[in-house]
């Protein structure tokens, strides 16, 4: 589908087909490193800044991503899985007050606050106190991050600058005071890493980023804090969406949630206080997250139906990129904006049959998973421009439903909310989920209104 947007922007080829975003973000002759990201994540920079890994090309791009490629490796990352558990107290201490009160709350703030602590603590080791009640206790850094988050909500404001002056300005003058603030912070990081003795090494992506370089000099400050604020913006949005739509999908769908629990029963135990499930992570998390095979499906599905991004690449004129459609024909997109739509490709009934729309983890497990090829689920994207943070968001992710699913239970309020009978009780559809009132669908930056309750620990 060919979209024109002149004169605001380039026209936009909307792509709808797995096949064809595969040819986008595979390494070709032409593009080494797939196509080139197209310059409309510009309007970004304010948060993630004009150096970002998430818009550089060529040997600006390979450059980075071998710097932090080593943070985000597998391996690395269950060594900071210590410091991922220190930051989830506060998160359960809060659904305890909500479910002992029963009082109405914002799954997402809580969420959100609860991702940043983690990135903060895995990328730098740094206590961004983002999960404090009163927000002016809460660090700068986080106030200003948020703040200047709201200036994207209204897609009006996404408009080139001299539509929206007055927006522009302010996202400058926050972004300005962020990146003095993450700069400073940097510098205090390495001087630090510069000092300790050789059995006591930080264990941050920033220090492993940093343990070949003799000089802090002013470029390197200057790219380090891009990625900063570019990891911060990705990770908290990323998990911050899925974990809300994976929670949704659990409290309407009762099979799924009693898979959960079993699972959880059968490789941590059946004691579901958070204190006792994070003991256990601490003691044997690699092999115990590796066993969670139904919370890893229910993750997969639930970024399959809510994917939190999408991307976009273009060529220039004349470059010569054409991608085949299935009939055969053969189309050059050079000077159009190629949009992935994830939220079409990842719906697609041909790869996911007659319930292409429904939330079905089940359908990653097995036989079933091996039907569906890789090219079909792309929430990370693909190729060699793929998410360097996916692994963390997945450790992340996990965690948070290992300590949460079994220990509360979420009712969503308003929008969504479950129709109940005349009992006051939830009925089922004949897809096995309660019925709701309206049905949902993802925008950005939307916010889930919900209530929670405990559960006694030996409860079935």
């Amino acid at each position: 589908m060919l979209v024109d947007l002149r004169p605001i922007n380039p026209p936009m080829a909307l792509v709808c087909s797995h096949d064809i975003a595969e040819q986008i973000s595979k390494p070709t002759k032409l593009f080494p490193l797939s196509v080139p990201k197209s310059p409309t994540w510009r309007h970004m920079i304010p948060i993630i800044g004009p150096t970002s890994i998430l818009g550089r090309e060529g040997v600006d791009w390979k450059d980075l991503r071998k710097r932090y490629n080593p943070g985000f490796s597998p391996q690395h990352l269950w060594s900071l899985l210590p410091l991922i558990l220190d930051k989830m107290e506060p998160f359960w201490n809060y659904l305890d007050q909500f479910a002992a009160s029963g009082d109405t709350f914002s799954l997402e703030t809580l969420i959100s606050n609860l991702t940043f602590d983690v990135i903060g603590a895995a990328v730098m080791e740094v206590y961004l106190n983002a999960q404090h009640i009163d927000h002016l206790k809460q660090d700068e850094v986080i106030r200003l991050f948020r703040e200047l988050l709201q200036t994207y909500n209204d897609d009006k404001n996404n408009l080139p600058w001299w539509i929206v002056p007055l927006t522009t300005l302010k996202r400058n003058r926050l972004a300005k005071r962020i990146d003095m603030l993450v700069k400073r912070m940097i510098q205090q990081k390495y001087t630090e890493i510069r000092e300790e003795a050789e059995g006591n090494r930080s264990r941050s992506i920033l220090a492993l980023s940093f343990q070949d370089t003799e000089t802090l000099t002013p470029q390197l400050l200057s790219t380090t804090s891009d990625q900063i604020r570019s990891f911060l913006f990705a990770g908290h949005d990323t998990n911050t969406s899925m974990l809300q739509w994976a929670f949704y999908e659990l409290s309407r769908t009762p099979r799924a949630l009693q898979a959960v629990h079993d699972e959880l029963d059968e490789v941590l135990g059946p004691d579901s206080d958070p204190r006792a499930v994070c003991a256990a992570l601490a003691r044997d998390g690699e092999h115990l997250l590796l066993r969670m095979r139904y919370v890893n499906a229910v993750i997969k599905e639930t970024l399959r139906l809510h994917p939190p991004a999408s991307t976009v690449r273009m060529t220039a004129p004349g470059t010569g990129f054409t991608v085949s459609a299935p009939t055969g024909e053969e189309y050059c997109l050079d000077g159009a904006i190629m949009y992935s739509c994830q939220a079409i490709i990842q719906r697609d009934p041909a790869v996911y049959g007659d319930t292409a729309d429904d939330w079905v983890p089940e359908r990653w497990l097995g036989e079933a998973a091996r039907s569906i090829p890789a090219s079909a689920w792309r929430p990370f994207e693909r190729g060699p421009r793929n998410c360097i943070g996916l692994e963390l968001a997945n450790l992340e992710s996990r965690v948070i439903i290992a300590i949460v699913a079994r220990k509360y239970d979420f009712v969503k309020v308003g929008l969504g909310e479950s129709t109940l009978d005349e009992k006051s009780l939830p009925t089922l559809n004949e897809k096995g989920q309660y019925k709701v009132k309206s049905e949902l669908y993802n925008v950005s930056h939307s916010e889930d209104d919900v209530q929670v309750g405990g559960r006694d620990d030996d409860e079935d």
